[in-house]
């Protein structure tokens, strides 16, 4: 078997505008890669572009696929080792458009084999519940929609922050005082806070009850991590401070983070993702799979990912929840209100509408 030709597309989903602490999204930047072989076996990947956080733009993800898919073109598709590491080796960092070739070659790998994706990664089905996230807004803003989400039975809040520690302080007692203390509310301030904008708003959240705080400062803090960790009872999950398995090491080895979030787009996909994962085990370091603007294609990988990991213990897969409005999906990832399930179709068990593809920009390498 060998790679014939592979398409990518430019997979624009428009959205609900989006606001985090680093900026506002409109649509989804995302691209899709179609790996075609020699036989009937194809293999679908996406990568979802965010780069305010990972540095790469729709643009230049469709301009190094192509790169990467002249690298490929005429090799095999099941030596994934060996895939992969040409892409490393050809480009270093852009982990966002290599996930989305890492996705389709696992697909790829997994569907000659004639299996769903987790089973060929050796993993095994458990339930898994999403969080559903809120972008920042005033605090009334969000302790309507906070309630409006708790009233639909939403099992857990991401809250996004990061924006002056005593407005911040504010947004999440509103919140507490419109849904109460029964649901899990998790905090993310994208690297909003300087260190002592953390320890301002860290300590000033204790009495709110939060499940852990996701990247609080840049990650030129790293270093500062262990100290945050030792001023504030709200655990730390490292995010954009964990590309690789290295990072996750070096993080868990300073005792710098309670837990640690994988992002495809961050660890240039499942290969990757599976390491930091299994290092974090070794140090008793709780994981979450979460992503960027992904459709349910890419979350239907994260979720078979899920269930090959462990030690991957909190879901934040609700990327196409948070203001989608056009889902090109065929098969994927269901929601059965926040509970999550995937079929047992071999491989990803996704695809994109074709009649979608047809309005996408489009190359064939």
């Amino acid at each position: 078997m060998i790679i014939k030709e592979i398409e990518i597309y430019r997979l624009s989903i428009p959205m609900e505008p989006f606001v985090i602490a680093t900026g506002t999204m409109d649509y989804a930047q995302n691209t899709f890669i179609k790996i075609i072989t020699d036989t009937d076996y194809y293999g679908v990947g996406e990568c979802s572009a965010f780069p305010m956080i990972v540095g790469e733009t729709q643009n230049t993800c469709l301009a190094v696929a192509q790169d990467f898919a002249k690298i490929w073109k005429g090799k095999d598709p099941l030596d994934i080792e060996a895939r992969i590491a040409e892409l490393h080796l050809y480009i270093a960092g852009n982990a966002t458009v290599k996930s989305a070739f890492d996705m389709a070659i696992y697909d790829l790998a997994a569907k000659v084999a004639g299996m769903p994706l987790y089973k060929f990664l050796g993993g095994e089905k458990k339930d898994i519940i999403t969080d559903i996230t809120l972008g920042i807004a005033s605090p009334e803003e969000m302790a309507q929609k906070a309630l409006k989400l708790k009233d639909s039975g939403a099992f857990a809040l991401k809250v996004k922050l990061g924006k002056k520690p005593q407005d911040d302080i504010a947004r999440i007692r509103a919140i507490r005082q419109a849904v109460g203390f029964d649901i899990p509310i998790r905090i993310d301030a994208n690297q909003g806070w300087s260190y002592e904008g953390a320890i301002e708003a860290l300590q000033g959240l204790e009495p709110y009850k939060i499940q852990f705080c996701e990247q609080p400062m840049r990650t030129y803090n790293d270093h500062l991590l262990p100290e945050l960790r030792t001023q504030t009872i709200v655990p730390i999950m490292a995010d954009e401070s964990v590309y690789s398995h290295h990072d996750a090491e070096r993080l868990c080895k300073a005792d710098a983070s309670d837990y640690i979030n994988i992002k495809f787009s961050k660890s240039s996909g499942i290969h990757e993702a599976l390491k930091i994962q299994a290092v974090a085990a070794e140090y008793n370091i709780p994981c979450m799979i979460g992503g960027m603007l992904e459709s349910r294609l890419a979350l239907a990988a994260k979720v078979h990912f899920a269930y090959a990991s462990p030690n991957v213990k909190f879901y934040d897969l609700d990327t196409c929840m948070v203001g989608h409005l056009e889902d090109p999906v065929i098969g994927g990832i269901q929601y059965n209100g926040y509970e999550i399930h995937i079929a047992e179709d071999i491989g990803i068990g996704a695809d994109m509408s074709q009649s979608f593809l047809d309005k996408c920009e489009k190359w064939v390498i």
